[in-house]
């Protein structure tokens, strides 16, 4: 069985930074790309970062180009976004899953950045 749990949201203020975590079971997590998503109050999901199997390529989404950054631990099957001054737009449940997604997700995790 799929399930991913994600971790590491809080309410932090304009600027600040927060490590978020993605503890993935159920699939071969080393041989997958993985992605991290979030979905804003009344939005779509979006796509905001992947990784590669082995962690060597990364992509991000315009919006968090060089203030988040995206890695993983095979040996962990888990998946991190370290998340740099972040602003206001950047508040939303975030997820991860597989690239491309399994129809199972986890509950996800609140990031708020607000002073």
């Amino acid at each position: 069985q799929v399930q991913f749990v994600e971790s590491g949201g809080d309410l932090v203020q304009p600027g600040g930074s927060l490590r978020l975590s993605c503890a993935a079971s159920g699939f071969t997590f080393r041989s997958v790309f993985m992605n991290w998503y979030r979905q804003a109050p009344g939005k779509e999901r979006d796509l905001v970062a992947t990784i590669s199997s082995a962690g060597g390529i990364t992509n991000y989404a315009d919006s968090v180009k060089g203030r988040f950054s995206i890695s993983r631990d095979n040996a962990k099957n888990t998946v991190y976004l370290q998340m740099n001054s972040l602003k206001p737009e950047d508040t939303a449940v975030y997820y991860c899953n597989r690239a491309p997604p399994f129809a199972s997700w986890g509950q996800g995790t609140q990031v708020t950045v607000s002073s």
